[in-house]
């Protein structure tokens, strides 16, 4: 049986995890950990403790937060999205200060970047070997 690592829960909502497969579940957001738990089999479980977050970034399409990922520091990341992304971002934002939380690039920012560094390249501002 999964145990909690959290000894008070805030906030609980249904969620997907896109770690895989979309799996469905619960999210809970406490005092110790963002946990993810699969509504089928709760020995799958997700739970990452609020000092191993490196950063959250939330996907904004429009006004509207389709998805966030958690990065851990060792260099993962893990993917969700509940049926309120806003307010499980606020939950968590009680816990994490306001650095970590991030927008992500959208596809046309990625797209700028990588045209960006291309014309650095030719013009030799990139590295040379």
């Amino acid at each position: 049986m999964a145990q909690s690592l959290n000894t008070k829960v805030d906030f609980n909502i249904k969620a997907t995890s896109f770690a895989g497969l979309g799996t469905y579940g619960d999210v809970m957001v406490g005092d110790v950990a963002f946990e993810f738990y699969n509504e089928r089999n709760v020995e799958d479980y997700i739970q990452i403790p609020w000092e191993e977050v490196d950063h959250v970034a939330a996907e904004v399409v429009g006004r509207m937060i389709t998805r966030f990922a958690i990065f851990v520091r060792q260099g993962g990341h893990f993917a969700f999205s509940t049926r309120d992304n806003k307010a499980t971002l606020r939950a968590m934002r009680a816990y994490l200060p306001d650095e970590k939380l991030q927008r992500s690039a959208s596809f046309f920012d990625v797209i700028k970047a990588g045209v960006r560094s291309i014309g650095t390249m030719l013009t030799g501002g990139g590295k040379r070997s």
